[in-house]
């Protein structure tokens, strides 16, 4: 995880300072690691499992907004109050950090926070390119490239080549995050299937991808 990390690209120095903040933390599946509204008092690195980050809709209604896996960075600095919620979709270990201290130690280390502003600018591309994908691509690339990225973040690859992928969410809440309705998700999770993209062998939440470079093309036609 060390090599994913924040801390990946740190000298002794400030991994030495951050070492001394930080505090692992077990999270089972279905916790919620921090509540919007609720005081801003920590952050976090991922160091296994995965996570969601939600925000209400102004009905009530939630929506996944991230979702966060190992050496992802948890958590929203320089703010007292916490603006959206974050929930364990699995078992998940934390290094978290309090936040004041955190912030504290990006002053005394600048190369620190840039570290830090360079990822939080990747996760911002990232996020926009997902709100373009809403609105160019349509219902079969969405999906497919929902599950390439899984396998380019948490994918496990084995001896003959196909990537196993556990889905942390349902098929519901894929259908949310992708802007489609959950019997469009199903349709064309079928569809992968048939044509031999996938297979779902061990139930709808455990994925092998088949053929990488098959569902590449579906999300990147030339």
């Amino acid at each position: 995880m060390r090599d994913k990390a924040l801390c990946a690209s740190m000298s002794d120095c400030e991994l030495a300072a951050l070492s001394a903040l930080g505090r692992r933390r077990d999270v089972a599946a279905g916790q919620v690691v921090t509540w919007a509204g609720d005081p801003n008092s920590s952050c976090a690195n991922v160091v296994s499992g995965a996570l969601k980050v939600s925000a209400s809709t102004a009905d009530g209604r939630e929506q996944i907004v991230g979702l966060l896996f190992p050496g992802d960075f948890v958590g929203q600095l320089f703010t007292a109050e916490a603006s959206l919620t974050v929930t364990a979709l699995t078992d998940t270990n934390l290094c978290t950090f309090p936040r004041t201290g955190f912030e504290r130690a990006l002053e005394t280390y600048p190369h620190m926070e840039r570290l830090l502003l360079e990822r939080t600018m990747a996760s911002l591309d990232e996020a926009r390119e997902r709100m373009l994908s809403l609105g160019r691509k349509d219902a079969r690339e969405r999906v497919a490239g929902f599950l390439l990225e899984l396998a380019e973040r948490t994918g496990m690859p084995d001896a003959a080549g196909r990537i196993q992928v556990l889905i942390p969410i349902s098929r519901g809440e894929m259908a949310g995050f992708l802007g489609l309705t959950i019997e469009t998700v199903s349709r064309h999770l079928t569809r992968l299937k048939t044509a031999g993209v996938v297979d779902f062998a061990k139930g709808e939440r455990d994925c092998t991808i088949l053929d990488r470079a098959a569902l590449k093309a579906i999300v990147n036609p030339a």
